[in-house]
């Protein structure tokens, strides 16, 4: 019987020319497509579909800097082309080319600051 584990803050992260920025708690992706019909004249139905465009859109929540001497002075509004990875039992996922589309900062009463990051990626791969 296999064990099933899941990703956690130590599994999702952000990374720039392969140093590790920061760590994630958890993280929402959503993958979409502009699909179109085919149609024919005089035809009632569509003939076929055509996929298009692919968009893939991550949150990532509760986004904490590893604090080291390199990513001291790290600001979220200043980086770009970054790759976000999500290792699982069995792979790891990673978005490339990496922008951030909006940056959310909560605070609870006596509670770390922490930050919501929603990125768009321009490419998705699997590594085994």
């Amino acid at each position: 019987m296999a064990i099933m584990t899941f990703p956690t803050s130590k599994d999702i992260y952000i990374e720039i020319d392969g140093k590790r920025l920061a760590v994630a708690q958890s993280y929402k992706a959503k993958t979409t497509r502009e699909s179109r019909y085919v149609e024919a004249f005089g035809s009632l139905e569509p003939v076929g579909t055509v996929g298009g465009r692919i968009k893939h859109v991550l949150e990532l929540t509760r986004v904490y800097v590893i604090h080291t001497n390199e990513t001291e002075n790290i600001d979220f509004h200043g980086i770009e082309d970054f790759n976000v990875v999500i290792v699982k039992p069995d792979r790891k996922i990673i978005y490339t080319g990496c922008q951030w589309s909006s940056i959310d900062e909560s605070v609870a009463l006596n509670d770390m600051v922490y930050e919501t990051l929603t990125v768009i990626a321009k490419n998705r791969m699997e590594v085994k």
